[in-house]
């Protein structure tokens, strides 16, 4: 059994800082670690009328394709093998430089690139098109919602799951380091604990510092 899930999606840049720091606390504490999808293409698709989100809607959808291919990877390969594609599909999208140049090129090649880096068979990039894979993404993305509430995305982190409190975030624009990292976890897990506590939360808030 994990010690904690973390929901997320390739696209988004405050899930990738937010799963930077769970790795940062998992190699201090030992803790096991269970990635999860959570695809914001289908969270948001009775919502890309509104201008916002329209602009964002070809990033979440090559999100979902990217989704598809990790839980290829995971049924094959297992989970501890999805969490090393994320870290690879999190360096391509967040550290690579270009992401509209990225997300032109298509999900499945981004796919093959980071699977080869995983040393992972490339032919597993084609589920990125697979839309029966779809099912399982959306069944865990309302796992997510049922946790943390309606009102939320990436990334949702549930500690000790099933059963354990879930948050939507912690959002974070920075990955804290060494001993900062499990200073935050702690507080964080504190305040998870207590079920009645809801939100914390301030608007004023930083650019995302992916490479952090």
């Amino acid at each position: 059994m994990a010690d904690v899930e973390l929901f997320w999606d390739p696209v988004c840049p405050f899930a990738w800082i937010t799963s930077r720091w769970v790795v940062e606390v998992a190699e201090q504490r030992g803790l096991d670690v269970r990635w999860r999808p959570f695809s914001l293409r289908i969270l948001n698709e009775d919502r890309y009328d509104d201008d916002d989100l329209g602009a964002k809607q070809q990033g979440h959808t090559f999100g979902l394709a990217l989704l598809r291919v990790a839980v290829a990877v995971d049924e094959a390969h297992g989970n501890e093998a999805m969490g090393r594609l994320y870290t690879a599909l999190g360096r391509a999208i967040h550290l690579g430089g270009d992401p509209k140049a990225l997300f032109a090129d298509g999900p499945a090649p981004a796919a093959e690139r980071a699977l080869a880096e995983c040393q992972l068979p490339p032919e597993l990039a084609a589920a990125a098109d697979d839309e029966g894979r779809d099912t399982s993404i959306r069944a865990d993305t309302e796992v997510a919602r049922e946790r943390a509430g309606d009102d939320t995305g990436t990334p949702v982190l549930t500690f000790g799951p099933p059963d354990g409190p879930s948050f939507f975030g912690p959002v974070i624009s920075r990955v804290p380091r060494g001993p900062e990292a499990v200073t935050l976890w702690e507080a964080v897990e504190t305040i998870a604990r207590h079920s009645w506590f809801s939100e914390l939360k301030r608007s004023l808030r930083e650019r995302p510092q992916v490479d952090s």
